[in-house]
């Protein structure tokens, strides 16, 4: 990073390389990725939290180091709450007993997430359900991971350079993939209750928290995805190859989730 001008004022002056003096530490100075890092703390944090989610999901998808799955995917859920808990401090710093202060918390999208972890944190491992934690804190971490490449050098890591270039290319498609996946969670969610490997309460607390995504204000992928499933269940319904009956329960079902989808509002 850039010296201040006591810095330049002092190495106008002679040397000082042993770090002491009322500046910052040497090290931080001759290291400028450290010193960022020591600049943007909660960036930090964030960026760690969000890489600790991506480790833990993969070593879950892909148990090649041995261990305990369900305590990786534990840890994963447990970092992406940490990730949403603190980017929720940053989005409403203040905290307030009124339901003006409950309404902005619940329209975060942060808040959204934290929810959802808790719902799955001590439910019966889904792969699934760790796909959207995944795929966030893949895309988010780009940007600061981006940011310490450039300080580390133009032609560091390529690799790493053009793989974030490709993600953030698809970062449309990939937050579509993520909508579909809320979605589909609910059917997963509603055959594990016939298999006993979930708790009957728990698309009612999910349904929650999809009505919460359906209203976002940042992220209005679910409201596409939702309208864009709709469309196609009625496309197919309406071809002249589809039974009376199949027709018949889709239109019924069809109309049911119409009926739940929740109020966008307007502002």
């Amino acid at each position: 990073m850039a010296d201040t001008q006591e810095n330049r004022d002092s190495g106008a002056n002679g040397p000082s390389n042993d770090g002491s003096g009322d500046g910052p530490p040497a090290s931080s100075r001759r290291n400028p990725v450290l010193a960022h890092m020591m600049q943007n703390k909660i960036e930090t944090t964030l960026w760690f939290t969000r890489i600790f989610t991506v480790v833990c999901s993969v070593v879950f998808l892909l148990p090649i180091f041995g261990g305990n799955p369900h305590s990786f995917y534990q840890r994963a859920l447990i970092a992406a709450a940490a990730t949403s808990a603190l980017r929720l401090h940053q989005r409403v710093p203040v905290v307030q007993l009124n339901m003006a202060f409950l309404r902005d918390l619940f329209a975060e999208d942060a808040s959204h997430y934290l929810m959802y972890c808790i719902i799955f944190l001590n439910t019966y491992p889904l792969t699934i359900s760790l796909i959207p934690v995944f795929m966030f804190a893949l895309l988010h971490a780009c940007s600061f991971t981006k940011t310490i490449l450039n300080l580390m050098g133009p032609a560091s890591l390529m690799f790493v350079r053009n793989m974030i270039t490709k993600l953030e290319a698809q970062q449309v498609n990939i937050l579509r993939f993520i909508a579909s996946t809320e979605i589909l969670l609910m059917p997963v969610i509603v055959i594990l209750i016939f298999s006993g490997k979930c708790s009957l309460f728990l698309p009612f607390i999910y349904y929650r928290f999809l009505s919460l995504r359906y209203t976002s204000r940042r992220n209005p992928y679910n409201r596409q995805l939702f309208s864009e499933f709709n469309q196609t269940a009625l496309y197919l319904c309406n071809k002249p190859q589809c039974p009376q009956f199949i027709r018949t329960i889709c239109y019924k079902a069809i109309g049911f989730i119409t009926r739940l989808a929740p109020v966008v509002p307007t502002s």
